[in-house]
């Protein structure tokens, strides 16, 4: 059972190593941003850009962040008239469209509403929520009736909400390697609540290290599996942290099914996506398999095999089983 906390800990807990020797000494920063923690380490130069990254983390949250009243989603969401969108916003708006058409409409962020609905995002959850209710706020998901048009958003639906948060981690973490990397930086790890994006590698030629850690429920922190990774992205999506008891003893989960609208759990439990692309990418795609299902899952890699996956499942006989491709 060992290595289903591989998979459960990808999304949560990382430590990182790096060498440190005389003459190239890593820039080490760490800090709060997206409502968890980040970690950036990097080597090159030696100068300390924690404020140009500060600055472009305001930037991005201005632009997509639910939890900012004055930010361009959430005027967007208001259906506030005029609101040109920045190029943050273009690009998760674009990014989000195309994962939408390839995953046949399983990562749509449209479905904010019912995040809000089931208790899971910035808005007040909606009490005695019903097969009625849901069907109602159904009429305003989908990518598919909102357009990006001369930078303003255009929305078939006035009551249409937005929620980048399945896509924004990852997003906010690729505009901080893109940083660095116009800065001369060949050889950097950026991680935000378990996302990494890594390139180069460590002075002595060595890959970078990331070490999972054990779930330990006492608070404790032990290693559990350390993976050597270059050039690449990984994020993670699962429904074992971030759910709901009910009242009546029901559980919701983060992960709305954009297809029903429904907070219920699939047969997957847990995705971890790597991918010789933007992490905004492999973020969308961890989100979209959770509401998939793990056969859906694995017909798609089956059509995409630059996706290498870990995924955590329930067969039908209720095992827990593993599967990496």
């Amino acid at each position: 059972m060992k290595k289903i906390f591989f998979v459960f800990l990808l999304s949560s807990l990382f430590t990182f190593n790096s060498c440190n020797n005389e003459i190239d000494t890593p820039i080490k920063l760490q800090g709060f941003v997206f409502g968890t923690t980040y970690n950036i380490i990097y080597y090159d130069v030696a100068d300390n850009f924690e404020d140009d990254i500060n600055k472009l983390f305001d930037e991005v949250n201005q632009s997509t962040s639910t939890y900012m009243y004055s930010s361009d989603i959430s005027r967007i969401n208001r259906g506030e008239k005029g609101v040109k969108v920045d190029k943050y916003f273009q690009e998760v708006f674009n990014k989000s469209n195309q994962i939408f058409n390839e995953t046949n409409g399983y990562f749509d962020p449209t479905v904010g509403n019912l995040v809000n609905a089931w208790g899971f995002g910035p808005e007040k959850p909606l009490n005695n929520l019903d097969s009625t209710k849901v069907k109602e706020l159904m009429k305003f998901v989908g990518f598919d009736k909102v357009k990006l048009v001369d930078n303003e958003i255009i929305k078939e639906h006035f009551e249409t909400y937005f929620d980048f948060n399945s896509i924004g981690k990852g997003y906010g973490l690729d505009v901080i390697a893109r940083f660095l990397e116009s800065k001369g930086i060949k050889n950097y790890l950026v991680e935000i609540g378990g996302e990494v994006r890594l390139k180069g590698t460590k002075p002595n030629g060595k890959l970078w290290t990331v070490q999972l850690d054990d779930p330990n429920t006492d608070g404790s922190r032990s290693a559990f599996k350390k993976l050597n990774l270059t050039n690449i992205s990984m994020a993670s999506s699962g429904n074992y942290r971030k759910f709901r008891i009910s009242k009546n003893g029901e559980k919701y989960v983060h992960t709305i099914n954009p297809k029903t609208g429904y907070a219920t759990e699939s047969n997957l439990l847990a995705a971890t996506v790597i991918a010789e692309l933007d992490c905004a990418d492999v973020d969308a795609y961890a989100t979209a398999f959770m509401a998939m299902g793990f056969e859906k899952t694995k017909k798609f890699l089956q059509a995409n095999p630059s996706l290498k996956v870990v995924l955590i499942y329930v067969d039908e006989n209720g095992k827990l089983l593993e599967f990496e491709n």
